[in-house]
């Protein structure tokens, strides 16, 4: 249904000019790496509006800076509707986060949020705790030992992670790659011990046993993972932070 509703916002634009909307491809931006849950959901998207617009969206990945390169990439493209940006959360986060980003919000023209997830908390199946307060009370012992991966500076993964920390009182390091795919890979590789990502890029690994997933970062359980407790559940309140995608 939003991919209807932004396939109409997009014949609109067309219709306003007088000319014949779209002419040729489509440019779907995405400030992240491929594989990762913005990547997953942006081609989603374009193979939803190929088939509704009658012209190829291709999706282009302008990864780093917390999205910063794809965001200041698009304000400064052309307004015809031809260059679209598929972001996340982070967007919001950047305008507030950095002092002066190269772009502004008038920059950009809303359309809508294509889906919305949470972020859970996951950890190496070698990392000796099988719940979230053995994950808390290793850290404390162990202050600044564990480390933990995100998708960027000033995503949302990036934030969960720090408010995680304050809520728990822990010493934790942040290990920021360009992308969740590269930071969910790291976890599997054992480079780091546990990061936070959505349920759609974790999945498989759960399932193979490769990671643990021990709490969801949300007001409620995700339908893909049930058996998952939220973080108020498992005992660590105030850590709520939704996601979405569009």
């Amino acid at each position: 249904m939003k991919a209807f509703v932004l396939t109409l916002l997009l014949l609109h634009a067309g219709l306003a000019t007088g000319q014949s909307f779209p002419a040729r491809p489509l440019r779907l931006v995405v400030g992240f790496t491929p594989g990762g849950g913005v990547d997953i959901n942006a081609r989603l998207l374009a193979a939803m509006l190929t088939g509704l617009l009658g012209q190829q969206v291709i999706v282009e990945n302008k990864p780093g800076a917390g999205t910063n390169i794809a965001n200041e990439y698009v304000a400064k493209s052309a307004p015809d509707g031809y260059t679209l940006l598929f972001n996340s959360s982070a967007f919001a986060i950047n305008l507030a986060l950095y002092q002066n980003p190269p772009y502004a919000l008038r920059d950009f023209a809303g359309v809508s949020v294509f889906s919305e997830s949470t972020n859970l908390l996951v950890v190496s199946a070698a990392l000796p705790a099988r719940s979230l307060q053995e994950v808390v009370a290793l850290a404390r012992e162990r202050p600044g030992a564990l480390n933990y991966s995100s998708a960027g500076a000033g995503t949302s993964q990036h934030l969960v992670g720090e408010l995680f920390k304050l809520r728990t009182g822990t010493d934790i390091v942040h290990v920021p790659y360009k992308g969740s795919a590269p930071a969910l890979a790291a976890l599997v590789a054992g480079e780091v011990q546990m990061s936070f990502s959505n349920t759609v890029a974790i999945n498989q690994h759960v399932k193979s046993g490769r990671l643990r997933a021990l709490a969801v970062a949300g007001a409620r359980r995700t339908a893909l993972m049930p058996e998952v407790p939220t973080m108020n559940e498992a005992g660590v309140e105030g850590v709520e932070v939704p996601l979405w995608f569009g």
